[in-house]
């Protein structure tokens, strides 16, 4: 299985990581419609990484399990953390001026999504689409 790490520290590293997950998605042959939902959830995964926490790493693994091949993402950041993941994951609830459709959002265009978060230490965040994901 691939496994790289991307370090994100300025907005000009999201095109060389979003192309990344564009080449490990066409290497499982996931149709484009969950490429573009995998890309777009990334996306903004790794805006926020930079708006709130001045970047960070990304893992990215083409994975397997009970003969399903995808694409799993790990965004991890060393930020302030989020205090409230049940509210920040509720739509329309931002700290940063946004529209916050930003984590709720990326969660519904992947087939899975974990977030883990501790104040003052920086959150990780967790996301998988299968090639045959919904």
């Amino acid at each position: 299985m691939t496994k790289d790490t991307m370090q994100i520290v300025r907005e000009q590293d999201v095109v060389p990581f979003r192309n990344r997950v564009r080449e490990l998605s066409t290497k499982i042959g996931m149709s484009l419609v969950n490429q573009t939902k995998l890309i777009t959830a990334a996306s903004e995964l790794v805006r926020n990484m930079l708006k709130y926490a001045n970047g960070g790493k990304i893992i990215l693994e083409i994975i397997s399990k009970n003969g399903q091949t995808g694409v799993r993402l790990t965004f991890v950041d060393e930020g302030p953390g989020i205090e409230n993941i049940p509210q920040a994951m509720q739509d329309g609830f931002s700290t940063g001026r946004s529209l916050g459709l930003g984590l709720p959002g990326a969660k519904r265009l992947v087939n899975e999504f974990d977030i883990k978060s501790k104040v003052g230490s920086g959150t990780t965040v967790t996301v998988t689409h299968w090639k045959n994901g919904r």
